[in-house]
């Protein structure tokens, strides 16, 4: 008898994240290292976690989930423009780069350079697929029934 994925149970699977136009964004797989999750803890959209509910060990599935869904619309709120005196005078900012900022409460936090202007620099700290259409699939290696 195959165990099934339940609201509470702790499941261990693999897990690739593509985008619409195929493109690899994340995996489990590249790393070696599946990832562990407890149902209902809060860590995934509730959507997420109801595309996973049903599902058994063994089992393999792909579903899209729209922004929303999945890492949330770009707030634009999480973007902000920078004096270029705050960055140190020898630090490359160019459109791309991810950077590590110190929030007042000394948690690290990546903020991508959105473009350079003259002392001007645009840093975005949504997160990196917020706005965005993903495709996950997933491959379930172990489901614990009583949870953590």
């Amino acid at each position: 008898m195959s165990k099934q994925i339940g609201p509470s149970s702790e499941v261990l699977f693999h897990f690739t994240i593509k985008l619409e136009d195929g493109s690899v964004a994340d995996s489990t797989q590249l790393h070696g290292k599946p990832a562990r999750l407890q149902m209902g803890d809060g860590s995934l959209t509730p959507n997420f976690e109801a595309c996973l509910l049903g599902l058994c060990e063994g089992d393999k599935s792909s579903f899209e989930l729209a922004p929303e869904d999945a890492f949330g619309p770009v707030n634009p709120d999480n973007i902000h423009h920078m004096e270029r005196s705050r960055f140190g005078a020898d630090l490359e900012l160019e459109e791309g780069a991810i950077l590590s900022f110190t929030q007042p409460n000394g948690a690290e936090i990546p903020g991508i350079v959105r473009g350079v202007a003259g002392d001007s620099v645009t840093v975005d700290f949504n997160h990196p697929l917020a706005g965005r259409t993903v495709i996950f699939e997933v491959e379930i290696l172990a489901v614990d029934q009583n949870g953590a």
